[in-house]
């Protein structure tokens, strides 16, 4: 089992820290007690390997419990557990214009000597568990991006974590989708809806594909639409973003948005892309 303890100053970051290493496959707890520690090991090795990796977050909202981490530490060194200590650092500059804005008060700040001197107090009494630390992230200027591609250098398999998009036909009839982050309208392109042999027909049918895609209409549009999410996807995968939903819409849902829809995830399927192909509403009558 690997096993990592993450630590640091209050509003360094540890939670978003602890977000990221979820996405690894880290079973985290937060606000871990550090008397708690040995005996969670031992329950997480009880379960046969279904806790292979575990992250526990242990700061100074425990109070105390630094005066019983290192103990708890060597216990579960005599135990055979391995472990490693992730510390999550900031300026204290920093730490005092996080607490400005998120309005939150620092654990430390008892309201006397005021939040700098709250932080800087933390800073001391971490100073030990910093000595100690496997790793050391300083999060002062860190975007998430830089921050996730930290974290999956150091914990990741090694691989580059990959921006997942979903491509999503709808009809404006039925409303925008609340998930989407790009929404392209493609009422503007020929409608098989008025040709009677395709009426009752959709995207998905080839004669449709092909009606939607002959006028050079349509594929002056698609091949814009592809250079536009090509320059964007790694400008978002840079800022950290996981997920990317981008919907095509046109009147029903059922021809034109749904053609469009097939070629644009076809295209990013064969650039590398995971992609998801979805259509809301070519079921609706």
């Amino acid at each position: 089992m690997e096993m990592l303890i993450i630590s640091g100053l209050s509003g360094a970051g540890k939670s978003r820290v602890a977000a990221v290493l979820e996405d690894l496959d880290f079973y985290c707890v937060d606000n871990m007690p550090a008397e708690l520690m040995p005996r969670f090991a031992e329950l997480c090795a009880a379960t046969r390997g279904r806790y292979e990796r575990v992250a526990l977050v242990s700061d100074i909202r425990s109070r105390d419990g630094f005066g019983h981490l290192f103990t708890a530490l060597d216990e579960l060194g005599a135990a055979g557990f391995e472990y490693k200590i992730l510390y999550v650092d900031a300026t204290v500059e920093t730490i005092v214009k996080r607490y400005k804005e998120t309005r939150r008060r620092h654990p430390l700040d008892s309201g006397t000597g005021g939040l700098e001197d709250a932080v800087r107090r933390e800073i001391k009494a971490l100073e030990p568990v910093r000595r100690r630390a496997d790793y050391v992230i300083n999060t002062t200027g860190l975007t998430l991006g830089r921050l996730q591609r930290t974290l999956y250098r150091l914990f990741g398999s090694g691989d580059k974590q990959k921006l997942r998009v979903s491509v999503m036909s709808f009809g404006f009839k039925y409303g925008i989708p609340i998930e989407a982050d790009l929404v392209f309208d493609v009422r503007f392109l020929p409608n098989p809806f008025y040709v009677p042999e395709l009426t009752e027909k959709n995207g998905l049918d080839s004669e449709v594909y092909d009606y939607v895609m002959s006028s050079e209409q349509s594929r002056e549009f698609l091949k814009k639409l592809e250079e536009l999410v090509d320059f964007l996807l790694p400008n978002y995968e840079e800022e950290g973003k996981m997920n990317l939903t981008v919907c095509i819409g046109c009147t029903g849902g059922h021809h034109r948005s749904v053609a469009v829809t097939e070629a644009l995830a076809q295209h990013l399927t064969s650039s590398g892309h995971e992609t998801e192909c979805i259509h809301r509403d070519i079921g609706k009558n």
